[in-house]
């Protein structure tokens, strides 16, 4: 990628001396690439740093990176994260032995195509300085800018999707046809799973299908704490594809990855359940039905109280469980209690997660298998109880 990265103080251009360093420490025969995103200070430093590496003897060439799309009427669009395309296919060409003016060719051939936009829920925190409470709760601002620059407009925020549907609807008039690579970037502070989120959303989005590769999601251009992200567009070809997927050594580069379907495999034999025969018992279905009704209408009840001793979800974990046996009712064996304990069990081990499915699979499976040695409904029911107590060692609580 980059032989050098030439650092000023917080979204501050470093000075034409530092520049100029940094050109002097890696430039050989075969000259140097300047690779600066275009904004004023950058644009006239590292400009100034050229020139003056050009009186040295020095073969020195400069692009200007412009992909932000957010803000059609500035007559000089900002760069931003699609800037990473430009070093990595710039560097793979450097390294395979192309020379000045091919390398810098092909990195304008890629600033022209790629663009980029971002959105945030947040500004970004300037160490010393008091933050810019610009952006109010429950709304995002599209198209800010790396340094925190205000974006086209604030918009309400609703969630991922609606918020990726935003991006890509901007992008799209600028994305041409054809197969495309996307950067997704954390601006900052936005967590891993969000981003996948996120990634699963872009790649669902209109723009998805043609996506053929994929970097990120991995914070790339960062702008410190920023609880946002980007995504960066280019038109992809088959050399552009080989340069962004060649080994470079940066542990922060995550890659380029191609899309794909997820492949479903089927369960290995011996793990396939076997499905009861449905049996019709309109006051058991009645009975199940209303159960299944109680603990939906809990849900936030149950989870505040599991927040009090534990995560906070098991009023969720049980309603997902009532919902999903209330839509089974129809596959259900109702007028057989043995197989019906079974296939209760057997539906809330594949519907619920943590350990209550796995405590309710257990207490349906024993009461299944009491019900089948002549027990009564009560007596099933209690010997479940028993087992899933010998299991998790959980016991009524004693007087004191």
């Amino acid at each position: 990628m980059l032989t050098a990265a030439v650092c000023g103080d917080v979204f501050a251009s470093p000075s034409v001396d530092a520049v100029l360093a940094g050109i002097l420490a890696v430039t050989g025969k075969a000259g140097c690439l300047l690779i600066v995103k275009n904004y004023t200070g950058d644009r006239l430093n590292f400009g100034l740093a050229a020139e003056r590496a050009r009186a040295f003897g020095l073969k020195v060439s400069m692009v200007i990176v412009d992909d932000d799309i957010a803000l059609p009427e500035l007559p000089q669009a900002r760069g931003v994260a699609g800037t990473l395309f430009v070093h990595k296919i710039a560097g793979a060409l450097a390294e395979d032995g192309a020379d000045l003016d091919a390398v810098t060719a092909a990195a304008r051939r890629v600033i022209d195509g790629a663009v980029s936009i971002g959105m945030s829920l947040d500004t970004c925190t300037v160490p010393g300085s008091p933050k810019e409470q610009r952006i109010d709760p429950g709304m995002a601002e599209l198209g800010l800018g790396i340094h925190g620059e205000s974006g086209v407009e604030q918009v309400a925020f609703s969630g991922a999707r609606d918020a990726m549907a935003m991006v890509t609807e901007r992008l799209g008039p600028h994305a041409g046809e054809g197969p495309l690579v996307a950067l997704l970037n954390n601006l900052g502070g936005a967590m891993p799973l969000e981003m996948a989120v996120l990634a699963e959303e872009l790649l669902s989005s209109p723009l998805g299908a043609r996506i053929r590769c994929l970097i990120g999601p991995a914070p790339l251009m960062t702008s410190l704490d920023m609880q946002g992200f980007s995504v960066s567009l280019l038109p992809l070809t088959e050399a552009d594809e080989a340069a962004l997927k060649a080994d470079v050594a940066p542990i922060a580069w995550p890659g380029c990855r191609d899309v794909a379907p997820v492949t479903v495999q089927p369960l290995p034999d011996g793990l396939m359940p076997i499905q009861p025969m449905p049996s019709q018992n309109p006051r058991t279905a009645a009975f199940i039905r209303r159960c299944c009704e109680i603990l939906i209408a809990a849900e936030a009840d149950l989870n505040a109280l599991d927040a009090k001793s534990g995560d906070g979800d098991t009023g969720s974990t049980l309603a997902s469980a009532a919902r999903a046996l209330t839509d089974a009712l129809d596959r259900l064996p109702l007028a057989d209690l043995t197989q019906l304990y079974r296939a209760v069990g057997l539906e809330l081990s594949q519907t619920m997660g943590g350990s209550s499915g796995v405590l309710l699979a257990i207490f349906f499976a024993a009461a299944g298998d009491a019900s089948a040695s002549g027990a009564d409904a009560v007596g099933a029911l209690n010997a479940g109880l028993d087992r899933i107590q010998q299991v998790g060692g959980a016991a009524p609580a004693t007087a004191r």
